[in-house]
């Protein structure tokens, strides 16, 4: 029984992926999909093969930063006996292996200039010849590619076959990283959570402090780092419940992160009067206030949040009347 692919997330950048996906699944044209590390390319990728008449047929993914160079080519390709040193048997390729369903081509980007010119054979004509062959194998494949460069760029370095490019960005698809779809978060959390309570046997509970942590961070690893975290969260919460403590320092001292609810949306510019003092000192009582409220009223946590020293937290905190409810 194959397993579900989902794509999770409410966000109106999601629901445009979505109705992406279910155009390009009826098509059999070439797709490139583009986006940081971590959205979810793969994920796209076997979805469109899932949605698609080849569904039935294999979805082969080959990963080209992952694989040697000087074997890349007998993994897509396949080789015959005695080809070269250590290949001691006939073998198909990744292509061969997709005949008639999906092959995946991720990073690409990363593709030696010397394979590049035989994917674009492969793409044109639909046949290839196996390492130490002379003999054509025809195949009927649908070509999905992925990236986390700009191969526009590549192109113009030099380093990537612009005729490659356009034969591949028939159909472009773009995935937004996880920053762009921050209503999204609470959602995955509660699908990766609802995942390794499965294998853990029991469900994690967050606090609010921590979505709300989770909302104002950039998640540059994405999707995968979220769901990396939540995992770890697993592997070292004691009760199951994750608090602010539990939350990594680079999530917890993120530079300009002052949250939403911090900002003075009751300034009117059009004031006949002004105390400029006034308005500085509420704000950084709320900015204070908000940095020993997250770091559980620790003064030196707090400074550090704050890159000010403790001393001067201390005397800030005596002349905004803020007292310290730990003593």
């Amino acid at each position: 029984m194959k397993k579900e692919i989902k794509i999770i997330g409410k966000s109106e950048a999601i629901q445009k992926i979505l109705n992406l996906i279910d155009k390009i699944s009826k098509s059999d044209s070439t797709v490139l999909i583009t986006g940081e590390s971590g959205t979810g390319k793969e994920l796209v990728a076997r979805l469109i093969h899932e949605q698609s008449p080849r569904a039935i047929k294999p979805f082969i993914p080959v990963n080209c930063a992952a694989i040697p160079s000087e074997l890349l080519e007998s993994e897509l390709f396949g080789h015959e006996k005695g080809a070269f040193t250590g290949a001691v048997y006939s073998r198909p390729g990744r292509f061969e292996l997709a005949n008639e369903g999906t092959i995946f081509l991720d990073e690409i980007g990363d593709m030696p200039i010397n394979l590049q010119v035989k994917i674009l054979r492969v793409i044109q004509e639909r046949s290839f010849e196996k390492i130490g062959s002379t003999k054509p194998i025809n195949v009927n494949v649908r070509i999905i590619a992925a990236t986390n460069k700009n191969l526009e760029h590549a192109v113009k370095d030099g380093k990537f076959r612009e005729d490659l490019y356009w034969r591949l960005n028939v159909v472009p698809l773009t995935i937004p990283p996880l920053r762009e779809r921050k209503e999204d978060i609470p959602i995955l959390c509660d699908y990766f959570i609802d995942k390794f309570s499965t294998k853990f046997g029991y469900k994690l509970v967050l606090n609010r402090e921590v979505l709300d942590l989770f909302t104002e961070y950039d998640w540059p690893g994405n999707v995968r780092e979220l769901e990396n975290l939540i995992e770890r969260f697993y592997v070292f919460s004691d009760n199951g419940v994750v608090k602010i403590e539990d939350i990594p320092e680079k999530i917890r001292f993120q530079e300009n992160s002052i949250p939403q609810n911090l900002i003075i949306d009751d300034f009117n510019p059009f004031a006949t009067e002004i105390d400029l003092n006034e308005l500085i000192m509420e704000y950084e009582r709320k900015l204070i206030l908000h940095a020993l409220n997250i770091n559980k009223w620790i003064i030196s946590k707090a400074a550090k949040y704050l890159k000010i020293n403790r001393t001067t937290l201390i005397e800030k905190m005596k002349r905004l009347g803020i007292k310290n409810v730990k003593k």
